[in-house]
């Protein structure tokens, strides 16, 4: 019998890495500083997207709070009131999203930071960021999954490595172990 799924699980991680690959680290590199700079100022991160590009940033939000950031997902109810100077970054492939850019220009209105993740850097999201993260998905043009799926899933992996990056330039670990270190803020009421 063949291994057809486990085919395609390597295919798609070979999508990915070569997308990966190609993305600009001097952006991710500014995007972590950016972060750093948030939590030693004391402001808030706010994560916004839609769709499956949601779930993705969401998983970001939850990672920056394990840090010990005030971090939020827009549209949750109990995110607080954004202020001038905190940081908000989107999660957004095409960077269109009609939700989004209204989020936006509220955000931007009220004097925050916006960053966005996107693999459209022409895109209006991105033009009124400060910092865009081009996801260059033409080195996945011939794709084997659905359209945003590379997109998603390489910016959950540069998320997690953006956390990874955190940890390291914050000294957040302080020699202790990254999985003691992510229970200190972990959910205890599951």
């Amino acid at each position: 019998m063949k291994e057809k799924n486990k085919e395609y699980a390597l295919d798609i991680l070979k999508e990915i890495s070569e997308v990966v690959s190609h993305v600009d680290e001097s952006k991710l590199e500014q995007l972590t500083d950016l972060i750093l700079e948030i939590k030693k100022a004391g402001k808030k991160v706010y994560c916004a997207g839609a769709g499956r590009s949601l779930l993705m940033i969401r998983t970001f939000s939850m990672r920056l709070m394990h840090l010990g950031l005030r971090s939020y997902v827009v549209g949750e109810t109990a995110t607080p009131a954004l202020e001038a100077g905190d940081l908000l970054i989107f999660g957004s492939g095409s960077g269109e999203t009609g939700s989004l850019c209204a989020i936006q220009e509220k955000a931007e209105k009220a004097g925050a930071r916006i960053a966005t993740i996107t693999r459209n850097p022409g895109s209006s999201l991105a033009r009124c960021s400060e910092l865009v993260v081009h996801i260059p998905l033409e080195y996945a043009e011939n794709s084997i999954q659905p359209a945003g799926s590379v997109f998603e899933q390489a910016m959950l992996i540069l998320c997690d490595a953006m956390v990874l990056r955190l940890l390291e330039k914050g000294n957040m670990l302080e020699g202790r172990d990254i999985n003691d270190f992510i229970k200190i803020l972990h959910t205890n009421l599951e």
